[in-house]
């Protein structure tokens, strides 16, 4: 017995810290990326950077560095991945552009997709976790605008992305294996080159930020007003999930039945980061004054 005794200790003390692992969440504020526990607690600022993403196991966050460029008009932009226990930051030197950003972890975490620009136009850059190995992804039919904010399938094997007129799904060699056009799934609004898709666990369905294009007065706003819709894949049909007068955008799932977004109140000057059931009704707030958020898995 006391064998037996020794033995499950040992196991429970292999496998206690796996059942105990919370899933974290990433977020942009002010001019570094932070994490947090799920429900916004113990936030701790990792680096000075922008658009955050933490990968599925939480351990590390990839980001891209910010500083003003000598050579060019605007920023100079690296891919940085930051490992969070150690809290080492690695910056990708080796990517040939120093304008890089909006990372994104493949789900079994050993790639990175990100938007690139090189030849004088944008492009969909891969590279390893590690930072070796990059290649661009190419397709010369598509415009240099289906390379923005990337998505990857859940299986890993292709990524979803979005011009001005097309949600697209490439393989990663740059082939098309679908498209839809968005003007016949979306009945009165459009999308920007900014807009985030995120793919719901189960990969049926794909959020998507949308610019509404009836009008919408609000103070301290410029601009038409942000929502979020849900597209189911196989149906390819799309429907609102938030509200007729909230302003929200920046969807990334939680679950099949929540996601992480952000949302500005009527009369506030900062937008925050809240949880949301996929039914829009009843945000729960988990951090204040933040933006580009991302989540571990389960």
């Amino acid at each position: 017995m006391r064998r037996l005794a020794i033995c499950i200790s040992l196991l429970l003390a292999i496998v206690a810290p796996a059942f105990g692992a919370q899933r974290k969440i990433a977020f942009e504020r002010g001019d570094n990326v932070w994490i947090a526990n799920l429900d916004g607690s113990d936030a701790k600022k990792i680096a000075a950077g922008s658009l955050p993403s933490i990968s599925a196991d939480a351990t590390r966050l990839a980001f891209n560095t910010n500083k003003d460029s000598k050579t060019r008009p605007g920023p100079e932009r690296h891919i940085a991945v930051a490992g969070l226990a150690s809290g080492k930051v690695t910056i990708f030197k080796e990517i040939p552009s120093d304008n890089c950003f909006g990372t994104v972890w493949s789900p079994d975490g050993s790639k990175l997709a990100f938007s690139i620009m090189a030849e004088k136009e944008w492009q969909l850059g891969l590279v390893n976790a590690d930072g070796s190995g990059f290649r661009f992804v190419k397709n010369p039919t598509l415009k240099n605008d289906a390379f923005g904010a990337p998505e990857w399938a859940r299986d890993g094997k292709s990524i979803f992305c979005h011009d001005l007129d097309n949600i697209y799904q490439i393989d990663l060699d740059g082939n098309v294996l679908k498209k839809w056009e968005l003007s016949k799934i979306l009945t009165d609004a459009s999308m920007n080159g900014g807009d985030r898709l995120s793919v719901s666990p189960d990969g049926k369905v794909l959020l998507m930020d949308v610019d509404c294009g009836s009008e919408h007065q609000r103070k301290n706003w410029d601009g038409p007003q942000p929502a979020i819709e849900k597209f189911d894949i196989a149906s390819e049909k799309a429907v609102r999930v938030t509200g007729k007068d909230d302003f929200v955008w920046e969807p990334f799932w939680l679950s099949n039945e929540e996601f992480l977004c952000i949302l500005q109140k009527e009369n506030e000057n900062e937008p925050s980061l809240y949880r949301m059931p996929i039914t829009g009704k009843n945000p729960k707030l988990l951090a204040k004054h933040a933006r580009t958020p991302s989540v571990s898995a389960p």
